[in-house]
C-alpha cells in the first residue's frame, strides 16, 4: 500500500525523483443540474440580453471552450464529473438524460459517478443515459445485483489509461439515496468508506497505484472517507455544491488535504470548471497538487456550435418558459445556503402557496423541504421557466392527517443535518418553531406553535392536524419517514410549480418576506 507523504517528503521526492514524475491535470464538474444555458448570479435563468452584457455564468457553450483550452495546456488530462447532471431545468423535464449525454460526449468526459438525482426517474432513465454516454458511470457503495436494468452495466470502479499510466476511478453516491430520490427497492446502499477501501484494495492488487474517487456524497463525507481509508489520492466531490478555493464564499482550500488525500469540488451549475494539477511519483504517491476552480464568466468565450445546438434544443421549451406568470417587487432568495439552514423567502413563498391552495379543505399546516427549492428569482417579471427552475421536480401537493407529535418529529428530522447542508430543512406555513443548533440531533426542537385564528398556541402532541407537503416528502423523502402511512393521505394534488405560479400571480406584485416563523434558540 502506498504511503502518505508529509510535506518534507513531498519536497524531497519532487526534487530527487523527478525522473519518475507523472503529471495529471484533473478537470472536473459537479451538480450541473441541466444548466445547459447560462445562469445568473442567483443560479436562475439568465436572459440573452444579460448574457450579451456579460452578466451571466456557465452554460455548455462556455464549458466546451474552457475544457478544450484546459486540455490544450495539460501534459495529461482527465475530465470527470461528481454527479447530479440530471434535474433542475425544463431541459431535463423534456429530454431527461439525452441532452446531458450528448453534451458530456461532446466535451470528452472520462468518467462520472452517480448522483442521487440520477435516480429521480428511477433506474430506467439512468440506464438509458448510461447506454448513451461514451464513458463509465460508477457507483461503488451499492448492491445493484437485484436491479436488472443496472446489474450488468453499473460498475463500482474502472481503470483508464492516460500517458501510459493506469488510473483507477471509483464512484460514490449518497448512502441515503433511497430517501433522497427514487432508486426503487432493488438497490441496497452501503457505507462509503468501506466501499471505497474495498475497491482500492482490489485495484491495488491489479497494480493500479493512482486512485481517484468520484464522490457525490458531500464535503463532510469526503473528508471522512479520506480519513478512514488508505490508498486514495484524490476525491472529486459533489452533492453539497461546495466551492473550494481562496475566493469569497469558499468553504475551504482547494485542494483540501485530509490524510494525504486531495479533496476538490467546484460548486455547481457549471459556474466553475475545476482544474487540479497533480504530480505522482513512480509509486503513485502525490508529490505536488495545486489548482483552482476556474470561473465560467463572460471572459470565457462561448463555443458557437454548442450555443446553436442548445438554442435548437431549447426551441420546444420556449413557449412554456417564456410565459410571464407574475411579478416580484424584489428578488426572492431561494439560495441553498439560506433555505437549508433557516427561514428563507422562497420557503415562505412556496409553503404559503401550498397552504393557500388547500386551506379550504381545513388544512392548517404546510411543511416543505428546503432542498426542493433550487434557485432564487430576480425582481420584476417572473416567467414560468423561472418558477420551474425553482421547483423542477414535478412534485404534487400531498394532504394528510397526522398528530402534533408527528409534526414535531418531522421538524426534528428537518433540523437534524443542518451542518451537512442537507435538503431536509423544513420551510413552513401555519407553524412557528424554535430550534437549538447546539443540541444533539433528535432533540433540537425547543418549541412549536400552530396558528389558531389570529393567534398562536403550542402544538398539542395528541391532537390530529391536517397538513400539506409535497408527494416526495409525504412518502418519506429526505428522511420524513414519519409521514409514511399517514391517515387519509392524498398524493395526487396539483403540480407544486403550478400552485406557486398561480399564488405569485394572485399576490402580484409579490413582496418577498421573512417574519421570524423559524427561530434559533438564544
Amino acid at each position: 500500500m502506498k504511503r502518505v507523504l508529509g510535506s518534507a517528503a513531498v519536497l524531497a521526492l519532487s526534487s530527487g525523483m523527478a525522473w519518475a514524475d507523472f503529471n495529471l491535470t484533473i478537470l472536473h464538474t459537479n451538480d450541473f443540474h441541466a444548466r445547459f444555458e447560462p445562469v445568473s448570479k442567483y443560479d436562475s435563468g439568465c436572459s440573452a440580453e444579460d448574457n450579451d452584457a456579460g452578466e451571466c455564468f456557465g452554460g455548455s457553450a462556455r464549458l466546451v471552450t474552457a475544457i478544450e483550452e484546459a486540455k490544450g495546456r495539460a501534459e495529461n488530462w482527465l475530465l470527470v464529473d461528481g454527479g447530479d447532471q440530471f434535474q433542475g431545468t425544463l431541459f431535463y423535464t423534456y429530454y431527461k438524460g439525452a441532452l446531458a449525454a450528448e453534451m458530456m460526449n461532446k466535451m470528452g468526459y472520462d468518467g462520472m459517478t452517480v448522483g442521487n438525482h440520477e435516480f429521480d426517474d428511477g433506474p430506467e432513465v439512468l440506464a438509458g443515459f448510461m447506454d448513451a454516454v461514451n464513458f463509465p458511470v460508477l457507483m461503488s457503495n451499492a448492491d445493484v445485483s437485484g436491479e436488472e436494468l443496472l446489474a450488468d452495466k453499473l460498475m463500482k470502479s474502472t481503470v483508464i489509461e492516460k500517458g501510459g499510466e493506469k488510473i483507477g476511478l471509483i464512484g460514490l453516491t449518497p448512502i441515503d439515496t433511497d430517501e433522497l430520490s427514487s432508486p426503487g427497492k432493488n438497490i441496497i446502499f452501503t457505507d462509503p468508506s468501506d466501499a471505497v477501501q474495498g475497491e482500492v484494495d482490489r485495484l491495488s492488487e491489479e497494480g493500479v497505484n493512482k486512485i481517484i474517487v468520484l464522490s457525490h456524497s458531500g464535503y463532510g463525507v469526503d473528508q471522512t472517507v479520506a480519513e478512514n481509508t488508505t490508498g486514495v489520492d484524490v476525491i472529486v466531490g459533489g452533492h453539497t455544491n461546495t466551492l473550494l478555493g481562496d475566493m469569497d464564499g469558499a468553504a475551504g482550500p482547494y485542494p483540501t488535504v485530509v490524510n494525504g488525500v486531495q479533496i476538490v469540488s467546484a460548486y455547481a451549475y457549471g459556474k466553475f470548471l475545476g482544474e487540479l494539477n497533480v504530480t505522482f511519483d513512480d509509486e503513485g504517491n502525490v508529490t505536488a497538487a495545486s489548482g483552482a476552480p476556474l470561473v465560467m464568466d463572460a471572459a470565457v468565450t462561448e463555443d458557437e456550435a454548442t450555443k446553436s445546438r442548445i438554442a435548437e434544443a431549447a426551441a420546444p421549451l420556449d413557449e412554456i418558459r417564456n410565459k410571464v406568470v407574475a411579478e416580484a417587487s424584489a428578488a426572492i432568495d431561494g439560495s441553498r445556503d439560506t433555505c437549508r439552514a433557516g427561514e428563507c423567502q422562497m420557503g415562505n413563498l412556496v409553503a404559503e402557496a401550498m397552504l393557500d391552495r388547500v386551506a379550504d379543505q381545513g388544512v392548517t399546516i404546510a411543511i416543505t423541504n428546503g432542498g426542493g427549492l433550487r434557485a432564487s428569482i430576480d425582481a420584476g417579471e417572473v416567467t414560468m421557466g423561472e418558477v420551474l427552475t425553482v421547483l423542477p421536480f414535478q412534485n404534487t401537493l400531498s394532504t394528510f392527517e397526522t398528530t402534533g407529535a408527528n409534526i414535531v418529529a418531522a421538524l426534528e428530522n428537518g433540523v437534524s443535518q443542518v451542518e451537512e447542508g442537507a435538503g431536509r430543512f423544513p420551510q413552513v406555513a401555519g407553524l412557528q418553531f424554535t430550534w437549538d443548533p447546539e443540541a444533539e440531533p433528535g432533540s433540537r426542537i425547543v418549541d412549536v406553535y400552530v396558528a389558531s385564528g389570529m393567534d398562536w398556541e403550542p402544538i398539542d402532541p395528541e391532537e390530529t392536524y391536517l397538513a400539506v407537503t409535497n408527494n416526495y416528502v409525504r412518502n418519506g423523502g429526505d428522511g420524513y419517514s414519519v409521514f409514511e402511512g399517514a391517515a387519509n393521505a392524498y398524493d395526487f394534488g396539483p403540480d407544486l410549480a403550478d400552485v406557486t405560479a398561480e399564488y405569485l400571480a394572485a399576490m402580484g406584485p409579490y413582496e418577498p418576506f421573512t417574519d421570524g416563523r423559524i427561530k434559533t434558540a438564544e
